[in-house]
Parts: C-alpha cells; structure tokens; sequence
C-alpha cells in the first residue's frame, strides 16, 4: 500500500486541485485552520473555487490569502467578519456568499459526511435562510429542510497524527475539522506531530485514518488570535 505519508503541503495537494472544485476547510477562526494546506491551496492558482467553512479567514491570514489571489467564487459560511475583501466583493457581486447558522452549517456537513442527503430542522425557519427551501410540520412545529454538503476536497488540521492518517485534535481546534475529515471525496490532514502507526492511544483516536487519504507534518504553526481580549491589570481597575 502507497504511504499517506507526504514530504509538505504543496507536494499533499498536488493533482488534487482544479478550477471550479469545492473546498471544505477546518477551523474556527484561526484556531485550528490547516495553515500550511492553506497557503499551498493559494500556490495552485486554481480558480472559481467553492469554500465551505465556518469563516473565510481574516485580513492577511487563513482562507484570506486564497480570497485575495481571486480564487474563489462562492463562501458557504456562517461568520463572515473580520474581512474587509470578503465584504467588499460581496458588495459588489463579485462573490457569492451562502449565509448558514453555525449549528446548520456543521450539522450539513456532517451529514454529507455520513451519507445523508438532507434533513429538517426548524433553525432559521420564517427568515431568509428558509427562503427556496422546502418547509414542513413535524409534531406541530414548522421545520425547514437542509442538504448535506460534500466537497471535491477537505483539508484539515489536527494536533497529531499516525502514518495511516489517524488524528487526534485537541480542545478546541476540534471545531470543524472532524466533520469536514469524512465530507471530503479526498482529504488531506496536516498535523504538528507525527507518530509511528500505533503510537496513538486507539481510545483517543477523533478521526479514524480510514477517511483520511494523505497527511504530513506542518513545519510552523503560528496560531494568531483574531482578536486578543484580556481583562483590566488591577492597578487599572482601581483608577
């Protein structure tokens, strides 16, 4: 069996990209995006992509860089601040943004990734999310049907990994990346530590390697904060 095994980012993605795919990306935020994928993601140039995830990055980092190299066509999101470019084609029609709630959007995708095609719930019913979509009563309360999402390509991150693409996350870069790991027709896992096959603890395994077509060790993760919040000193507090 060929190794999953791959040297970095550009060399895990190649033959994999192409103008017009879908992409699905883990991450909340910046925390636990696959940076490295990320970047070789913008390196491919390729065009009129797809992006599936939470957000779209912020101004100079995550799925920004590729939004910046005019890469992408549609977002399908449910956070889309932090972003001035984003905004501003969205403004203009230069993009196309798929508005999801955050709880709709990772219940979609995880459904794509269990093979169910739609379901019903009544988040987002009598807004324009419900707009188009089909509406039904279920025990006297109105639902509003959801597809599944699946993509071309996941690419996600994970704190460790083995040889045969098992992963284990951790906290709260758990966010999407699990879901995202079995949506992906192919999906590629970056990881800040790789282990021998069996090294892991099986108990502990998130996201068995079966989902997983090809891995590698990220070089430098540098794990901004979008916005750092920290509370008054006390010597602040008592002016």
């Amino acid at each position: 069996m060929a190794s999953k095994v791959y040297s970095d980012a550009h060399a895990a993605l190649a033959g994999l990209t192409f103008d017009g795919m879908t992409v699905m990306s883990g991450g909340f935020g910046l925390c636990g995006i696959p940076e490295n994928l990320i970047v070789a993601l913008r390196d491919s140039n390729a065009k009129g992509l797809t992006v599936i995830g939470n957000n779209v990055g912020c101004d100079e980092h995550g799925m920004w860089l590729v939004l910046a190299n005019n890469q992408i066509k549609k977002v399908l999101a449910s956070y889309v601040g932090e972003n001035k470019i984003l905004e501003s084609r969205y403004m203009s029609g230069e993009i196309e943004i798929e508005f999801n709630p955050q709880g709709t959007l990772a219940e979609r995708i995880r459904a794509g990734g269990a093979g169910i095609p739609a379901f019903f719930t009544r988040t987002g019913v009598g807004t324009l999310v419900a707009e188009g979509k089909e509406v039904r009563e279920f025990d006297g309360e109105m639902y509003v049907m959801e597809r599944g999402l699946t993509a071309d390509l996941a690419i996600v991150k994970a704190w460790k990994g083995d040889h045969e693409g098992n992963l284990v996350y951790r906290r709260t870069a758990r966010n999407f990346n699990p879901m995202m790991a079995t949506a992906g027709k192919v999906t590629v896992a970056e990881v800040e530590v790789l282990v021998e096959t069996g090294e892991l603890d099986k108990d502990g395994i998130h996201t068995p390697g079966i989902y997983v077509d090809r891995i590698l060790k990220g070089p430098v993760y540098q794990k901004r904060i979008e916005q750092l919040t920290t509370r008054k000193r006390e010597e602040e507090a008592a002016v």
